[in-house]
């Protein structure tokens, strides 16, 4: 599985604190980069996706 972080965090492998994100069955996961060890949150794709237009309400001030 490849995890990919978020273009804002400057898409640096140096770089570690952002949350990452990953296809896997059934969903997407989720976790911190600072602790991939600790494990991830498995959303559905619905889910990720509603969780991703409130992200962008809130950034708009919405």
């Amino acid at each position: 599985m490849t995890w990919r972080k978020s273009t804002y965090s400057g898409g640096s492998s140096t770089q570690s604190d952002c949350v990452e994100v990953a296809r896997i069955s059934g969903g997407v996961g989720v976790r911190d980069s600072k602790a991939p060890g600790a494990g991830h949150l498995l959303l559905s794709r619905r889910g990720f996706a509603d969780l991703m237009a409130r992200f962008k309400q809130d950034a708009a001030g919405e």
